[in-house]
């Protein structure tokens, strides 16, 4: 609840300073003035108290528990001093609301409003404000025990009301940001159920879709070492979906080209799954360059997808595929003279360029651009930068 704490941060040191400050203050003005009915000893005792309360009243709203005690404590002083009254303000000082004592009752009614609940704080202001009522009445002056006690009141009731809505305040700001953190939360977990189901969906469609299409549209003859080399593949992505992953092979490492730490070289990886595709007519030409594993798993399975792309729509084209590496920049083109198509045209259901590609590539920061249109073959980029 960072709301409600740092307004009990407030209620706190508020209550502390103005308390031990006016204390402070009383002591100083208090024997200003010392004519008859002063009592000089009772003054010296009474202020010396008050003074050690004040600061001992500050000392313990800020360190100790039980502050409700300590504003108990602070209003039973100050309404015997206004009892006092009569014997520690001379008569030329009481008139006006500016004694010392008058001074001490505002600050206690005004501080109980912060340290003390609602239900507690507005009777102790009212409490000292009939204790005031009395004492100057007893010291003989009628008008400050009418005057004084109606500004005490007065001061309670804002005192109170503008605790209530910082409290109030409080809570609704509390209330507004634990919503919002379920909020972020929830979008947090959907966006990674998402992700999940995109990634599913990506490694079926590269895979076992993809194989089976090749087959369907005639691209890889059944019972050939080809086939059973796919369909193994196949099974241990699908392995790995279930959560049993089962051993791969992994590519060679190659350090210090994309950053720090160990790279792995993406030219042998992209040499790598050419090799898996021996029905494919394809030319290649890989300049030795390495990047992140995960940047490299990203490029390959997007260029592997772009040329299933080739077996399943142009089986007779023959494609390219280039590798350049400059200056922390990693390009990868692949293109087929096939009868290419319309990219605008591909349904939103289509998985393969939305997701395979576009999708695969915007997951490790990079970026993929596909130029088709039909009769005119297709050109897929693959596009990373290492930005550090």
């Amino acid at each position: 609840m960072p709301a409600r704490i740092a307004l009990d941060r407030v209620f706190t040191l508020f209550p502390a300073v103005l308390r031990s400050s006016c204390g402070l203050a009383g002591a100083v003005v208090a024997f200003a003035v010392r004519t008859p009915p002063v009592d000089t000893t009772l003054l010296i005792a009474v202020v010396s108290l008050l003074t050690a309360w004040s600061l001992l009243f500050a000392v313990w709203i800020v360190r100790w528990e039980n502050r409700a005690a300590a504003m108990a404590v602070d209003v039973a002083l100050t309404t015997g001093a206004c009892l006092l009254i009569g014997r520690l303000v001379a008569p030329e000082v009481l008139p006006g609301q500016m004694s010392w004592v008058a001074v001490l009752s505002s600050t206690t009614a005004i501080v109980a409003q912060f340290v003390l609940p609602t239900a507690a704080s507005v009777p102790a202001g009212l409490l000292v404000a009939a204790a005031y009522s009395l004492g100057a009445h007893l010291a003989g002056d009628d008008t400050e025990a009418i005057g004084h006690a109606a500004t005490l009141v007065v001061q309670t009731l804002c005192a109170a009301g503008l605790a209530f809505v910082a409290r109030r305040g409080s809570r609704f700001a509390d209330a507004a940001f634990a919503g919002y953190q379920r909020a972020v939360r929830a979008a947090l977990t959907a966006r990674a159920g998402r992700a999940a189901e995109r990634q599913q969906n990506r490694d079926l469609h590269d895979t076992v879709l993809s194989t089976l299409t090749v087959v369907g549209l005639g691209g890889v003859g059944g019972q050939t070492p080809l086939l059973r080399t796919r369909a193994a593949a196949d099974l241990r992505t699908l392995a790995a979906l279930a959560g049993t992953r089962t051993a791969t092979d992994a590519p060679p490492a190659r350090a210090g080209w994309a950053g720090e730490g160990a790279t792995v070289a993406l030219d042998e990886w992209l040499r790598a799954m050419l090799g898996r595709l021996p029905e494919l007519r394809a030319t290649m030409a890989l300049e030795p360059c390495g990047v992140p594993a995960a940047v490299a798993e990203a490029v390959v399975h997007s260029a592997a997808e772009a040329l299933s792309n080739v077996l399943r729509h142009a089986p007779g084209a023959t494609a390219s595929v280039r590798l350049t590496g400059r200056d922390g920049t990693v390009l990868v083109e692949v293109a087929d003279d096939g009868p290419g198509f319309d990219p605008a045209a591909v349904p939103r259901h289509r998985y393969g360029l939305r997701e395979s590609v576009h999708g695969r590539m915007a997951t490790v920061g990079g970026r993929a651009e596909v130029e088709s249109a039909p009769g005119r073959g297709t050109r897929v980029r693959l596009e990373w930068s290492d930005v550090r």
